[in-house]
This record gives structure tokens, C-alpha cells and sequence, in this order.
């Protein structure tokens, strides 16, 4: 093992050496009882960790979990072989997706900043303590003792705050140890005795078990080092990964820090800050969080800035899009009760008020927060994102639109701004302009996904112009006429069928209020029917694993097809949707068994289905239900006759 490590310093000797079967073994020695036999092998795959080609087959082989085992256990004259792993892992998470794996075996990577960094850290030592992410402990005793005993002890007696979640205890657990560390200057003892490293301070970084690494970068936000700040929010957003370490965050106390560090001088910091936030948002059980942190003002005053960069403005439209998201806030209206797992205001209404005890400052109402969305530059500059912006950044932005009508219902702000031409320059996209688009020198999956951003961003900009029509004033300033045929073109164009429904449902509505010089060579319900309803009563059919929507789907289609709607047979056919009606015919129910036959029937009457109707199989399948006599063979049979079979 020892000549192995001095070998393994050779780069091309490294390769060699993983590339052979001694890889398997090297890994299989760290579970060694000897803990010679331990350091040697961790000395060699630290070393073969230094060239990249070499990361994939390690981390295949199982290299992660071992190493991470190690420097989470903590063994007597362990210090050669903890030092090995970390350095090995160390260079694993240079890559983006095996810092993912790592982090998910609980350990968090943590910048090294220097123990000068942490000289600006002043703890309340004389304030009543608090808990991490800033709630106050109530105060049962009545006055302090003597010596300060009753501050001293208030782990041991917390009185009703004795019921702590996990996740609690382990931030409070986290917190004591680093802000200890941090009062004594032996936080980065190890970065002292590494301060000759060829590597530079800006880029090294120690890996930590995640309570304390998350206590870790939570206090390195309380420092007035811009640089240990700016890596400590990327560190944060690199770690939040899952629901465990986004709640781990929030326990911590770092929303408050970040929220706070938005209004930064350093550009550096407030982007840093920014991502790790958007990812921090993912979590819709921290929304109310934010919220109530106050979030909503730095991020509008940013969203006004002209100069934000691209990236900046994409990650504030992120985090606002999912704040303020308009179905939430509805369910909110008319439901009390849980939404999304969090309970309704209850823990942003505590971060709030511990904010506002321990800074003396007095609350700031959300509904007051919210009603900065409301001044006219604001909804200008969403309007001039909205239309000069790529798919997705319109669809985040229609969202923040119709957000705004739910919180001011009479609607006349966005009124008075031209809503219009943004909602116009959403329906104009390429992508969605023409069925038979030109894809030449576009690649297919390319092309996919334009195709899908375009639809998420009308489906948004057609949920917005829905609700907007419910506004007279509104109705009287737009051009129905004109709306109603760019939807009439995006309901024929090959976005996907679930971002039609919407635009299905805005035309229903345009019509009702249009003129009645509007065209109607093709009346708006046929088309509606045509190109939204039938194909999603197929999908249903085809893809539903519940035999009740089946079913009704099925009747409803048969439904349209006997009423003669134009064109509807040939629609059916055109969406495939003759290969699900055979195989209802075989599994459905009675209901949908009639109800498949009577539409097969009504394709049958044109020959240029009699191909695929055979094709399909329903020939078998027919003859099969006219022979056991089962309901509706008189159907069946009738079917039969028409095919020529």
C-alpha cells in the first residue's frame, strides 16, 4: 500500500493504477480493521483522485460512501486516514453532480476563509438567547440569578420549549459548537497550519458533517468579510439539494442573514445571495418564510433596476413566480388550512415577530410588503420583460400578473398600463405562430423544447387575459377580435396539448364578449373541440390508469362524434387515437366497451380508416365478443360488416 502512495504521486502511473483491478481493492481496504492498511489506501486514492479522468470509475466503484463513512466517524489515530478521504473527496466535488452525491451522504463543503474572517463575529452573549432562526425563548424565570446561571443553563430548563423537532435541536446543537469555536479563534486551526498550500485561499474549502457545516456557513454570513460571504451563499446554494438540507437552512437561521445581505453594497454578495435564496425557494414550505423575512422589497427593487443582469433578473422572477404564486394564494382565499404541508402563516408569522423583537424594529405587514407590486413602474417593467423577454422568463412573469389581479380584484393598475401589447408578444412567439414550423437546421430536441417553454408561457399568458376579462373596463380597452384570432392559431399549432386548455378556455370567453363581426366561417367551439377537447379525451383514454376516466372519456367523445361536431372523426384519427379505442374495447367497462364501439363505427363509415382500424386489432377482438355473445355483440357484429374482412 505504501509503494502504491509514493507511485501514485506519478500522474501517469495514477492512471494505470485505476485502470487496473487494484481500484476495487484499494476501495474494499478502507472497511480494514488495520488502520495502517486504512491510511495507505486512502493515501493512494487521494492521489488518484488528483487527475479528473480518473473520477468516473471511482465514484462507480462506490468510492463516495466509503470515504464519507470515514470522515463522519470519528476513531482513535484516525487523523492520517480522515485527512486522505477528505482530500480525495475534496477533488470529487469539483464536479457539479458528484458534490451532489457527497453532499447526500451528510456532508456539507464549507469555504475556508481564514481565522482572520472570523474576528468580526460578535455573538449576543449578553442578550436572553434565541433560537437559531431567531424565535424568541420564552423567559420563565423571573429575574436572572447571581452569576448569570439561569442564561447559563438554559439548555437544561427551556420550560414549554422543551418540545423541539429534530431539526431544531440539531441547529441549536450546531450553532453552540461553531459559535464556540469561533469565541476561543480555533474555527480554522487546520487553514492556519494550510496557508502555504499551492492552493489559493479563494478556492479551498474543508468538508463538515451537515449540522455543523450548515451552522458553519449560516455564521460565516455574520462576518464583514464580502468574499467569505459571497462563497458562503454559494456554498448554501450548492448544498440545497433536498427538502432535508433547505429546512436544515431555514432552521439555522440563514434566510434572515440572506434576505438581509440583498440590500449589499458588493454586486458579488447580492448575486451570490440571489442563488442561494431561488434554491432555497424551491422548498414551498419556506414561501410564507421569505415572505415574512421580508423578501418582497429587495427583490422589487431589483426587478426595477434596468441594469440587473440577465441571470439576476431570471433568479429574482424565480423566487417571486413562486412567492407569489396565483392558485396558492387562491386555495388560501377559500381554505384555512394546511396548503403545500405548511400551515398557513403560523411559521412566517413567528420568524416575523422574532425579527422584529430582536431588532427592535417593528413588523412590516405582508399585505403592505405586497402592495409595493402595485405601483405603476413595477408592473411597467414586468410588461417590458414580458415583452422582450424568452419563453421562460414571460411565463414567470404572466404568473406575478395574475397575482397582482387577485390582490387588487378591481384591477385598474394593470389596467391602465398596456398589458395588451405584452400579452400580444407572448401569442406572437415563433414557435407557436405556425403548425407546420420550420425546424430545418434545428435540432428535433431542440425544437421540443422551445415548443415546451412556448406553451407553459401562453398557457400563463392565457390564464392571465382570462381572468383580466372579468374586468368590464378591460373588455371595453381591448381588441377581442384581434386576441381571438392569435389564440385561434396557437390552438392549431404543436405546442403541447396540456397548455391548451387554458387557451381553450380564453377563447370560450373571447367569444362570449366579441363582436359579431368577428369570422365565423370556423365557429370558436368547433375549434375548441377539434384541437383541445378531442385530443385530450385520447390522452385521457390512452395514458389514464384509472378505469372511471377512461370511461368517462370515452362517453364524452362519443358524445361529441354523435353530434356531428365537423371533422371530428377525421380528428380522432388524425390524433391516433384508433389504436386506445380497440384496446378499450378488449379491457374497458361495459359503459366504455358501448361507447368504443359506437366511434369505431362512425370511423368506419370512411374508408381511409379501415387500414388502421385493422391494424390495430379490432378484428380479433370483435369476432371475440360477437362469439361469447357478451353486451353489445349486435354492435360488434354491425362493425364487422362494414370492414373489409
Amino acid at each position: 500500500m505504501c509503494t502504491l502512495w509514493n507511485l501514485s504521486v506519478d500522474e501517469e502511473l495514477r492512471v494505470k493504477i485505476a485502470n487496473s483491478d487494484i481500484l476495487p481493492f484499494l476501495i474494499n481496504s478502507l472497511d480494514d480493521d488495520d488502520i495502517k492498511v486504512k491510511e495507505g489506501a486512502g493515501g493512494v486514492l487521494s492521489n488518484l483522485a488528483l487527475s479528473h479522468c480518473n473520477h468516473s470509475m471511482m465514484v462507480e466503484a462506490g468510492i463516495i460512501p466509503k470515504l464519507a463513512k470515514l470522515l463522519k466517524t470519528d476513531m482513535e489515530g484516525s487523523k492520517v486516514i480522515r485527512k486522505e478521504a477528505r482530500n480525495a473527496l475534496l477533488e470529487l466535488i469539483k464536479d457539479q453532480y458528484y458534490r451532489i452525491l457527497v453532499i447526500e451522504e451528510g456532508l456539507v463543503p464549507v469555504p475556508m476563509v481564514g481565522a482572520a474572517s472570523y474576528k468580526s463575529f460578535k455573538p449576543g452573549l449578553y442578550s436572553w438567547p434565541t433560537m437559531p432562526d431567531g424565535t424568541e425563548i420564552e423567559q420563565t424565570s423571573k429575574g436572572p440569578s447571581k452569576f448569570g446561571a439561569s442564561e447559563l443553563l438554559l439548555g437544561l430548563n427551556v420550560g414549554e420549549n422543551a418540545e423541539l423537532e429534530e431539526a431544531r435541536k440539531n441547529a441549536i446543537v450546531g450553532r453552540t459548537q461553531q459559535q464556540f469555536l469561533a469565541r476561543i479563534g480555533a474555527i480554522e486551526l487546520d487553514g492556519k497550519r494550510e496557508s502555504q498550500s499551492d492552493i489559493p485561499t479563494d478556492n479551498r474549502f474543508t468538508l463538515l458533517p451537515w449540522i455543523d457545516g450548515v451552522a458553519r456557513l449560516v455564521l460565516i454570513l455574520e462576518l464583514n468579510d464580502e468574499v467569505a460571504i459571497s462563497r458562503a451563499a454559494e456554498s448554501i446554494a450548492d448544498s440545497s439539494i433536498n427538502e432535508h438540507m433547505r429546512t436544515s437552512f431555514k432552521e439555522a437561521g440563514a434566510i434572515k442573514h440572506l434576505v438581509r445581505l440583498l440590500d449589499h453594497n458588493s454586486f458579488a454578495v447580492r448575486s451570490a445571495v440571489i442563488h442561494a435564496l431561488e434554491r432555497l425557494s424551491v422548498s414551498s414550505s419556506l414561501y410564507h418564510v421569505l415572505e415574512a423575512e421580508g423578501i418582497l422589497h429587495p427583490l422589487v427593487c431589483t426587478l426595477k433596476r434596468s441594469e440587473t443582469s440577465g441571470s439576476l433578473m431570471e433568479k429574482t422572477l424565480d423566487i417571486l413566480a413562486r412567492i407569489l404564486d396565483p392558485s396558492k394564494e387562491m386555495k388560501s382565499k377559500f381554505y384555512n388550512g394546511p396548503v403545500n404541508g405548511s400551515k398557513m402563516g403560523i411559521d412566517a408569522a413567528r420568524s416575523l415577530d422574532a425579527s422584529a423583537r430582536l431588532t427592535g424594529d417593528k413588523p412590516v405587514s405582508i399585505m403592505d410588503s405586497r402592495k409595493e407590486l402595485l405601483d405603476s413602474t413595477v408592473i411597467t417593467r414586468l410588461i417590458e420583460i414580458l415583452k422582450t423577454s424568452p419563453s421562460n422568463l414571460q411565463r414567470k412573469v404572466a404568473s406575478i400578473l395574475e397575482f397582482i389581479t387577485i390582490i387588487e380584484p378591481s384591477m385598474e393598475t394593470i389596467i391602465k398600463v398596456d398589458v395588451s401589447s405584452g400579452l400580444e408578444a407572448v401569442f406572437q412567439q415563433k414557435a407557436v405562430k405556425d403548425k407546420e414550423a420550420d425546424v430545418e437546421g434545428q435540432e428535433l430536441d431542440e425544437y421540443a423544447l422551445e415548443l415546451e417553454e412556448a406553451g407553459l408561457a401562453v398557457s400563463a399568458a392565457s390564464r392571465l387575459l382570462t381572468k383580466l376579462l372579468d374586468s368590464e373596463q378591460f373588455c371595453q380597452k381591448i381588441d377581442s377580435t384581434h386576441f381571438t384570432k392569435l389564440l385561434r392559431k396557437i390552438l392549431k399549432s404543436d405546442i403541447p396539448l396540456r397548455n391548451k386548455d387554458w387557451v381553450a378556455a380564453c377563447l370560450v370567453k373571447l367569444c362570449s364578449i366579441s363582436s359579431p363581426n368577428v369570422d365565423f366561417e370556423n365557429p370558436i367551439n368547433m375549434e375548441v373541440t377539434l384541437y383541445e377537447t378531442i385530443p385530450r379525451l385520447i390522452e385521457q383514454i390512452k395514458l389514464s390508469l384509472s378505469p372511471e376516466t377512461q370511461e368517462s372519456a370515452a362517453v364524452e367523445l362519443n358524445r361529441i362524434i354523435s353530434e356531428g361536431v365537423v371533422d371530428s372523426t377525421r380528428a380522432v384519427a388524425s390524433e391516433f387515437g384508433i389504436f386506445p379505442l380497440v384496446n378499450l374495447i378488449e379491457q374497458g367497462s361495459d359503459r366504455a366497451v358501448e361507447a368504443a364501439l359506437s366511434i369505431l363505427y362512425n370511423l368506419s363509415m370512411d374508408s381511409e380508416n379501415h387500414s388502421a382500424i385493422i391494424a390495430a386489432g379490432a378484428v380479433p377482438a370483435l369476432r371475440k365478443i360477437v362469439l361469447s355473445q357478451r353486451s353489445h355483440w349486435s354492435r360488434a357484429l354491425r362493425l364487422l360488416r362494414n370492414l373489409p374482412v
